[in-house]
């Protein structure tokens, strides 16, 4: 798991001109459908559970077969959140989401033997997040004890750690997981629709369910005293419920086109803050994705009553757009948008991914983006996509990939137990939690690539040091591929981006 310190966001002002001094490179030579293909295998290295035949990182095996066994109950399967062998709900369902809306936006455009690749990932999840929410007014939350996994290192295979559960029941609150788990179960109906109706029809029923429970006990999951050693300081709900409130029922609008979540997210916006902390997005601070989410209503729907969600999106992107007088934005000298704290390409990524989404829906409204003394279109939102995405492929002072298995340079020691440990294959006998402790030391490279894992990036001088140790470098995690995903269909469909 990787800390990632969510506090509100101070951006460094820079140089207008920073664009102009960056360092261009050739991208042309980038393969954007590999680097997708790559990016939607990733997730099934995160698996637990019993793994299918057609499991095609053949490194991993069957684990966590007992989870839920303490509490009576099956939660078998879904994915391990980073390098560890813990199962969080919070980012899980957001991983779940984001997933969901890469296909959303971009399916259409994804070769189709990736799209469905990409709905086995987001069913991976959702199989699972169905199971955190079988019983009613009672949520799931978490599996594995944090403390004592991030004490071994060892295969999740060989776990011997207690596979603690973790759970809320009403009336004791979980706004933020509900919410955010009533989000990924709609985006993923609407991902599912054309292809498994059925399927699709449980997942919005049940994330209309789960959205009631997350509205009418109100309050962070993390305040809950039987669970909040378990979940803090790993996963705490550090900006509040309120805006997994406004993103669940804007996703369960968008899912269903029902009117009384039209009325929630206009009649709460204020309320819930929906103007506030909108320079953010990720698994806990949805307030950009929100209000990009939320601006297709106005720009495409003409419904006027959300402008102010039209506004805050704009201003959002006019801080990522150079030049303009409300850029506060900081980069490092290689171009890479940065903030301090730790896990920086989650930003990236999921920045991003906002960028081309915003994009497309300026361009299917015929709109621009007016930043006060400049003004533009989309071509200038996917050309900053395109500078990030290029970077984190290897166009970077490093000249790095840093996506695992992505070209000839990558990092090769990344922060993750499974790929840092031998194979079962190549050593069927158990390693114990302790035992781990040599591979974890070892200067020498993982002996199984995590194939497509994004790690948590460079500092912000470009710096790249392939330390194992240094998690909040070399630790990749769920929730910075997901997006990715998204960003890399639209660059594979559209290298050369108009």
């Amino acid at each position: 798991m990787t800390p990632t310190l969510s506090t509100p966001l101070h951006f460094l002002v820079i140089s207008l001109s920073i664009f102009t001094i960056l360092p261009t490179y050739d991208s042309s030579y980038l393969n954007y459908a590999d680097a997708l293909s790559k990016s939607i295998l990733f997730f099934q290295g995160q698996r637990s559970g019993f793994l299918p035949g057609d499991q095609r990182l053949s490194w991993r095996q069957n684990s966590g077969l007992g989870d839920g066994y303490s509490e009576s109950v099956e939660l078998t399967g879904g994915y391990y959140d980073a390098g560890d062998n813990v199962k969080f709900g919070f980012p899980m369902a957001f991983t779940t989401t984001m997933l969901a809306w890469s296909v959303i936006e971009f399916g259409d455009v994804m070769p189709p033997s990736e799209l469905r690749n990409a709905l086995v990932a987001v069913r991976w999840s959702t199989d699972y997040l169905l199971k955190t929410v079988s019983i009613p007014d009672r949520i799931y939350v978490q599996v594995g004890d944090p403390v004592i996994d991030h004490n071994c290192w060892e295969r999740p295979e060989d776990m011997d750690t207690a596979r603690t559960v973790y759970k809320v029941d009403a009336p004791n609150p979980a706004s933020d997981v509900a919410g955010e788990t009533a989000a990924a179960l709609a985006a993923s109906s609407m991902a599912f629709r054309s292809y498994d109706p059925g399927y699709a029809e449980t997942l919005l029923r049940t994330a209309t369910r789960v959205f009631d429970y997350a509205d009418h006990y109100r309050g962070a999951y993390s305040d809950n005293a039987n669970i909040r050693d378990g979940v803090c300081p790993f996963y705490c709900d550090f900006d509040g419920y309120q805006d997994e409130l406004l993103w669940g029922a804007a996703w369960l609008r968008r899912a269903s086109q029902d009117g009384s979540y039209l009325s929630y997210i206009q009649n709460n916006g204020k309320t819930f803050g929906a103007d506030d902390n909108i320079n953010e997005f990720g698994w806990d601070n949805k307030h950009a994705g929100l209000n990009v989410l939320v601006s297709k209503e106005v720009l495409e729907g003409n419904i006027y009553e959300l402008q102010s969600y039209r506004a805050s999106a704009d201003s959002f992107m006019c801080t990522l757009i150079p030049k303009s007088s409300s850029s506060h934005i900081d980069y490092t000298p290689g171009g890479l948008i940065y903030r301090p704290g730790g896990s920086n390409l989650q930003h990236a990524t999921t920045i991003t991914f906002l960028l081309l989404v915003y994009a497309n829906y300026l361009e299917k409204s015929s709109q621009t983006l007016n930043c006060g003394s400049i003004s533009g279109g989309p071509s200038m939102l996917r050309k900053i996509a395109k500078r990030q995405v290029d970077y984190i492929l290897g166009e970077n002072p490093k000249g790095m990939s840093y996506m695992v298995g992505y070209s000839n340079y990558f990092p090769q020691r990344i922060h993750h137990r499974g790929s840092s440990l031998p194979s079962l294959k190549d050593h069927p006998q158990s390693i114990g939690c302790k035992e781990g402790s040599i591979y974890y030391n070892s200067s020498g490279p993982n002996p199984n690539v995590l194939v497509g894992a994004v790690v948590g990036g460079p500092g912000e001088d470009d710096t790249y040091e392939d330390d194992r140790a240094d998690f909040r470098k070399s630790e990749p995690t769920t929730y910075i591929n997901a997006p990715f995903v998204g960003a890399l269909a639209y660059f594979a469909a559209n290298p050369n981006p108009i």
